[in-house]
């Protein structure tokens, strides 16, 4: 599944489970609901419909569990989903170009102050990433970081 359609659906959902959930949490939930889909485990005189019904469904919790149940690709879509997220529900305070923000060597990561005494924080890997919203990490008041390469 590449990265552009990696938010398609809402894969937490499709396995009854939430972002909070640890990886052990995530496993149960979709061993569970394979078992319950699996087209194997269905009633030989279900209807048709029941059946693709079925297949479909084992077909999303799969696919599911090879986002979910992977570290790397788990943070991916977390990250994507941070983003939609934060673009969706918090109106952006300024647009901070990251060549402004601060530089903190031994944290290996970019600050910059925010109005209210606070700071924004941009990890060494979330740069690397292009997270390009941040919240400000004791306000409500988020930023976008311009000009990464």
């Amino acid at each position: 599944m590449t990265s552009e359609n990696i938010l398609e659906k809402d894969w937490y959902e499709i396995l009854g489970a939430s972002p909070s959930h640890s990886m052990q949490e995530l496993r149960q939930s979709y061993q569970r609901l394979a078992l319950l889909y699996h087209p194997d485990k269905q009633r030989a005189d279900a209807p048709v419909e029941e059946l693709e019904e079925c297949v479909q469904r084992f077909i999303e919790v799969d696919q599911a569990w090879k986002i979910l149940g992977n570290e790397e690709t788990k943070r991916e879509y977390d990250l994507q989903r941070r983003e939609v997220t934060m673009s969706q529900k918090w109106p952006v305070d300024a647009q901070v170009p990251l060549e402004d923000m601060h530089w903190i060597a031994a944290d290996q990561c970019y600050t910059y102050d925010c109005r209210c005494g606070g700071e924004y924080v941009l990890s060494k890997e979330e740069a690397e990433e292009n997270i390009f919203l941040l919240c400000c990490n004791t306000c409500s008041l988020s930023i976008e970081i311009l000009n990464r390469s």
